[in-house]
């Protein structure tokens, strides 16, 4: 029932029982975790200042279905704060054989729970097993249902492009390249707005596309999907491939000095910069720093690029003459 229509038949019963209200509370959290109900603690804190020594609650297992709320309950009936528990068909007073039932029910009520738990995951399972990844598929592909069966169809709007997608990729295109080429065709997410670039590095590091899929994500254990793959396995691992990034520095450990310093002329978005170290034959490598628009506000910012010694150059002399500057007094 809803918390509108508990609260109505709470009131009622305490109408045609002559019970006064003193305050009423209610709480959507679940009843699962115990200590996680800001509502309930502050019931159990007022029962113990003695605000009040009842509860009239639709059922026991609103009260509880965790073994930690559930003693909190007991041992505020052993003090002799809360003298019952009322619902709308039981009573649970102060003495051995109520208190027991009422730990009875609040207990049956944690293994229902459990057991749903266990139920859902056992489901799952079988739903993996049969080819059906949980969750709304992605990009490319769509639920299906007819004739009362269901399935998984490749997206007849962006299911091509899926594809077109990967082999730009092995052809050498960037992410930022693709993007640009997605949004050039109109090759849009669920919600028909752009991919970001997030969405579509996400996309290219989907193994679903070929045809498999792991679950949980991280788990380890790899079902093999039912449903149609948009690209081979060889072609997902030629573009991861291509995609390898190389890996990052611990952070501070680069020598960047104006990093984050500077604003874009252009698009007004932050400078950030990268080392770059050029191989030479018998010598060690030279190390080159490069700043650029860091493409935040605007991906398709033209600004160039420009080296640490030029713009240390341009530095030096804006300040000389800065210095050197006197505005003349009239």
């Amino acid at each position: 029932m809803s918390i509108g229509s508990q609260l109505a038949e709470m009131k009622d019963l305490a109408k045609k029982g002559g019970l006064q209200v003193i305050d009423i509370y209610q709480e959507s959290h679940s009843a699962k975790i115990s200590g996680m109900r800001p509502v309930f603690n502050q019931l159990l804190a007022n029962i113990g200042q003695g605000k009040f020594n009842g509860i009239l609650t639709w059922a026991p297992d609103r009260l509880s279905r965790n073994a930690g709320d559930l003693g909190m309950l007991v041992d505020l009936m052993d003090q002799e704060k809360l003298l019952k528990i009322k619902t709308l068909s039981q009573s649970f007073s102060n003495n051995p054989n109520e208190k027991f039932l009422l730990m009875i029910l609040c207990s049956q009520a944690k293994l229902e729970n459990d057991n749903r738990g266990l139920n859902v995951q056992r489901g799952i399972r079988a739903k993996c097993e049969m080819g059906w990844r949980p969750g709304p598929t992605p990009i490319g592909y769509i639920n299906r249902s007819f004739a009362g069966k269901k399935d998984i169809a490749i997206d007849p709007d962006r299911g091509h492009f899926v594809t077109q997608m990967f082999e730009r990729v092995i052809e050498g295109k960037s992410g930022r390249q693709i993007k640009k080429w997605a949004d050039g065709v109109g090759f849009n997410n669920k919600s028909c707005r752009p991919l970001t670039l997030s969405q579509i590095y996400k996309m290219l590091a989907d193994p679903f596309y070929y045809g498999e899929f792991e679950y949980p994500a991280g788990g380890g254990v790899w079902y093999k999907g039912g449903h149609k793959p948009l690209i081979t396995k060889d072609l997902f691992n030629q573009a991861r491939k291509k995609l390898v990034v190389p890996k990052k520095s611990k952070w501070g450990s680069r020598n960047v000095l104006f990093r984050n310093v500077f604003k874009c002329a252009s698009c007004g978005a932050t400078i950030t910069g990268e080392e770059k170290f050029r191989k030479r034959k018998h010598r060690d490598p030279n190390r080159h720093v490069y700043y650029q628009c860091s493409k935040a506000r605007n991906n398709q910012c033209q600004e160039p690029m420009v080296d640490e010694e030029r713009l240390v150059k341009s530095l030096t002399r804006y300040i000389s003459f800065m210095g050197s500057y006197h505005p003349r007094e009239d």
